[in-house]
């Protein structure tokens, strides 16, 4: 299979949704994210025991069948290209987005990789990370009707060729990430280590260090080009990142924290739901958003001053959304990127999209708001947002 380019169909234009006060809740259909497993990955997975029943039989028995597809051709991709992903160079240095989830992350992604000077991660990469480079040319096209229009927790629209997030290509790969909260719900002790690598035994890191790389090498046989990474649990990861490349750029973005918390809230009850191996078990969903939250910035401010100067770019949801032009103008300043005269008009031509977006709408009262400014107003102060608590709603 010869290098080929990725496309992807309007990544930045979202779907409407009927009223601008509601909150987007729908099914992502059949697909979860553990069927990217390979059978191995199935029984590693199932021997952590996961609380199921009964009714998730089916799900089950699909996520082990798909494994066993998957292994075949994750073999098949290696007998075929495991030579040369070992021998591939990350010749270019890669471009890491941070900030906490629900922060605009995925509004920065969609825009940087509007550029032709770069690459990304798309879904169907993320979600089948041991066989892409085999079969995506012939299997993208002809399983896109299994995907939903949109996102579950969102109006962004979705589809294999889309910008996703790296962090679900290695949970799939190796397994080593907090992304298998999404089956332990409310067992920390699964997952938490996983976010800082700096926590993991050491051969846990060196096995997360493996797939990551080896990730960054099949999407450099797709596309020789500097690659766009976009998971917020790379926040937590700075000195690791450096130590592998030491010549990373990093866009860090952060949001007025009330919005991030109902956000949050929203897309871990959605996510949970959809993607569980068992009952949904939200009892403890508001205790641990807030913990990883203020632990994510914490550890980003406190390990920042590691990227070497002109390597970070750091921008506010709230002038990114208000003036898109201005924020990547100011990031592609910063980072000293190039083909900003080539990528301007390209975003200007997704203006009417992103304006005909419609975000969920949240309702805060003033309770939650006092207890949010109580324990995170260090964070209110830290990126200049006001409590608002003169007013009982928001």
């Amino acid at each position: 299979m010869s290098t080929m380019s990725i496309t992807r169909e309007k990544p930045v234009q979202a779907v409407r949704s009927e009223s601008p006060s509601t909150v987007k809740i729908s099914r992502q259909g059949f697909l979860c994210m553990w069927h990217g497993l390979s059978f191995g990955g199935f029984l590693r997975m199932m021997k952590l025991r996961p609380d199921t029943g009964l009714r998730y039989s089916p799900r089950l028995l699909s996520i082990a069948a798909a494994g066993v597809i998957n292994s075949v051709e994750n073999g098949l991709e290696s007998l075929l290209y495991g030579r040369r992903v070992a021998s591939t160079k990350i010749e270019h240095p890669p471009i890491f987005i941070l900030g906490h989830w629900r922060s605009g992350t995925t509004l920065l992604h969609n825009l940087l990789t509007l550029d032709s000077n770069v690459t990304f991660p798309n879904l169907y990469q993320c979600m089948f990370p041991g066989h892409f480079l085999l079969t995506e040319k012939v299997v993208a096209p002809l399983t896109r009707f299994i995907l939903p229009k949109t996102r579950p927790m969102d109006n962004i629209a979705t589809n294999w060729s889309t910008p996703q997030e790296d962090e679900i290509a290695l949970a799939l790969d190796c397994g080593i990430s907090p992304y298998l909260m999404l089956a332990f719900h409310n067992r920390r002790s699964v997952y938490e280590r996983y976010f800082d690598p700096r926590e993991m035994t050491p051969a846990e890191r060196e096995t997360w260090k493996k797939s990551l790389l080896t990730l960054m090498k099949k999407l450099t046989i797709r596309s020789n080009r500097s690659i766009v990474m976009k998971s917020p649990s790379h926040t937590y990861r700075i000195p690791v990142l450096l130590e592998m490349f030491p010549d990373a750029k990093f866009v860090y973005i952060y949001r007025d924290p009330y919005a991030v918390y109902q956000s949050t809230m929203h897309l871990r009850r959605t996510m949970f739901t959809e993607n569980a191996l068992g009952p949904a078990q939200l009892e403890t969903c508001s205790d641990d958003a807030l913990f990883f939250y203020e632990k994510s910035i914490r550890t980003y401010e406190e390990t920042k001053s590691m990227i070497p100067e002109g390597n970070l770019s750091e921008i506010r949801f709230e002038d990114l959304e208000q003036d898109p032009l201005a924020g990547m103008e100011k990031t592609y300043s910063e980072l000293n990127l190039s083909g900003w005269n080539e990528v301007e008009p390209k975003i200007r031509s997704e203006l009417a999209g992103l304006s005909s977006y419609k975000k969920n709408s949240f309702r805060m009262d003033r309770s939650t708001m006092e207890m949010l400014y109580d324990r995170l107003k260090w964070m209110f102060d830290l990126y200049g947002y006001s409590s608002r608590l003169e007013s009982s709603e928001m």
